[in-house]
């Protein structure tokens, strides 16, 4: 009976995907980190070499410092917290449509999770392929918006804009949907106190009832867009 009782503990539920989540995300970023004070080529054994290839990285690679560095930066910035407050408000906002909606609308958000990425990125080029047969292209063309095609996909006045564009899109994950469960668990007896007490619109009901309520559910989605 104890045997039983301890197997039928909650933890357990969280097993597959903390043995999942260690050996595909922490092992390996805990093996690139160790590496990158090595010397490696993937042939010969790692020597360790200690800070030189930070140095050599910062000091003596130009384009690292003037173009990756900056736009690693940009897009860290700009998808990490923006894609967090979108899969709040999303999340937010189809809590308060009808179930059968609320699920469309869910499985379509989070249809770039369950997609490969292989899939996903043939899909885009399409999208943004940089000839007339580009969906986007076509119809810029189509309406005389422009007179040759854009090079979406190779000119830097546009590419960053659409990485973040899809990274957005592709941010709806496990994060969003743990917030939508958080919403939608939030005793709804909570919000008629707060109205009987002096609560006036849905920002203080957002800040003051739904927030606080579902911590753990953004604490969780706040892990999840940093990874």
């Amino acid at each position: 009976m104890k045997m039983i009782r301890r197997m039928n503990h909650p933890a357990w539920f969280f097993t597959p995907y903390v043995v999942l989540f260690t050996t595909f995300i922490i092992i390996p970023v805990i093996i690139a980190i160790v590496l990158s004070f090595t010397y490696f080529n993937t042939i010969q054994t790692p020597n360790l070499i200690g800070l030189k290839n930070y140095i050599e990285l910062l000091t003596r690679d130009e384009v690292f410092m003037q173009y990756v560095l900056p736009n690693t930066f940009k897009f860290a910035f700009i998808v990490g917290p923006v894609g967090y407050m979108l899969s709040f408000i999303l999340a937010w906002m189809l809590a308060q449509i009808p179930h059968k909606s609320r699920t469309v609308l869910a499985i379509i958000l989070y249809s770039p999770s369950m997609t490969a990425g292989i899939a996903m990125g043939v899909i885009w080029t399409v999208l943004f392929s940089g000839d007339s047969t580009g969906y986007l292209n076509s119809i810029l063309l189509n309406i005389g918006f422009i007179e040759e095609p854009i090079q979406f996909l190779t000119s830097p006045d546009y590419l960053m804009t659409i990485m973040i564009i899809v990274s957005l899109w592709g941010s709806m994950g496990v994060g969003f949907l743990a917030m939508l469960a958080g919403i939608l668990n939030i005793d709804p007896s909570l919000y008629e106190a707060a109205y009987v007490d002096g609560l006036r619109n849905r920002w203080q009901e957002i800040f003051y009832i739904t927030i606080p309520s579902m911590k753990p559910q953004m604490l969780f989605g706040a892990v999840m867009a940093v990874v």
